[in-house]
């Protein structure tokens, strides 16, 4: 009998858990006092792939909490001690499962050796020059440091963006870090590092300073050059997705207009999911199943670890739809996640 699939949802209401028994009938896990608090955001999680029932929620506010046991319970490990509090994003080092980091508005940028107990925060962030002078346009939201990537081959390797100010890359573990400027957009939403050349990294962006949206290095990030997606006439991207065996796939959305215009016109975010199959070099639209789907945005994507194949595509409304052939055909979950905003979403199955 297969293992249930679980799937973490960070949304502006917290986080909700769906689980199926069979990958067809789901259903939405009842809220429970140990919940992570429904009054803080929840914009990033990560799971440790080694120990599937643990997962990290960074909330806007409070912290990051823990959950042991797929989401059913969880827990704030650092409680009545100094750590972050307003997390945009957090990463679990792949060489060492107990340390993670997280980053946070204003920006910061905070590491954790004992799975989130005790913090210790990363000042080395602000010897960059340009981070005191980084500023952001919209009302209510300092700048932040908005995605972390981690070298999947090389320890302490680390991969920062900020927003609105481009990429910091640390290669000792954030104890220092360059800025990477050179040909990249300064509104960097989400790094992918191959997990095969771990040299090329791709990077999804706002798009509104050099006029597309998506970036590739193939030099650890000393350089980059556009990918072009012209043809599709949007360019606003927010996440990315790599194929877990083949690191030439990959899956993002694409919008007109940033969400603050989406929220107030007819028509939405007029965007589409694409895929590439070579690297970046070539994107096609996908369609098949996602035909109603052009005025809601695809926030978030993830793989199934079981099936590498099968990949969930997150809404902004709290729709999920799932492929199980690559993304050439989709299919609308049976359930809704109740939120009024999606952000993120992680995929594992219960043992």
């Amino acid at each position: 009998m297969a293992s249930p699939t679980v799937l973490y949802v960070g949304t502006e209401d917290g986080v909700h858990v769906l689980r199926s028994d069979d990958g067809d009938r789901w259903e939405v896990q009842p809220d429970t006092r140990k919940q992570v608090p429904r009054e803080w955001a929840v914009r990033k999680l990560t799971t440790d792939r080694s120990r599937p029932n643990r997962v990290f929620a960074g909330t806007r506010g409070d912290g990051v909490w823990v959950s042991e046991d797929y989401g059913r319970t969880w827990d704030k490990p650092s409680y009545g001690r100094l750590g972050p509090g307003k997390v945009r994003c957090v990463a679990v080092d792949p060489h060492e499962p107990d340390t993670i980091y997280a980053g946070t508005e204003p920006i910061d940028l905070w590491v954790s050796h004992d799975v989130g107990k005790r913090w210790e925060r990363l000042a080395s962030v602000w010897d960059v020059p340009s981070v005191e002078s980084v500023k952001y346009t919209s009302f209510g939201t300092e700048p932040h440091l908005r995605h972390i990537a981690m070298d999947p081959k090389r320890r302490g390797t680390i991969y920062a963006g900020l927003q609105v100010g481009y990429m910091i890359k640390s290669t000792d573990a954030g104890q220092s870090w360059n800025l990477l400027t050179n040909g990249l957009d300064n509104d960097v939403h989400w790094i992918e590092v191959s997990h095969t050349n771990t040299d090329e990294v791709y990077v999804a962006t706002g798009g509104h300073f050099r006029g597309e949206g998506l970036y590739k290095s193939v030099d650890g990030g000393e350089s980059w050059f556009q990918l072009r997606t012209a043809e599709f006439g949007r360019r606003f991207s927010v996440s990315l997705a790599m194929h877990p065996t083949d690191a030439r796939i990959l899956f993002t959305s694409i919008g007109d207009g940033h969400s603050g215009q989406w929220r107030t016109r007819p028509s939405g975010a007029e965007s589409m999911v694409i895929r590439t199959k070579d690297g970046g070099a070539t994107w096609e639209r996908l369609e098949k199943g996602l035909e109603e789907t052009e005025r809601d945005y695809a926030y978030t994507f993830a793989h199934d670890p079981s099936s590498p194949d099968r990949v969930y595509a997150g809404f902004i409304s709290g729709d999920v739809y799932r492929s199980e052939d690559c993304g050439d055909s989709w299919s609308k979950l049976d359930v809704k996640v109740p939120t009024t905003y999606l952000y993120d979403m992680t995929c594992v199955h219960e043992e």
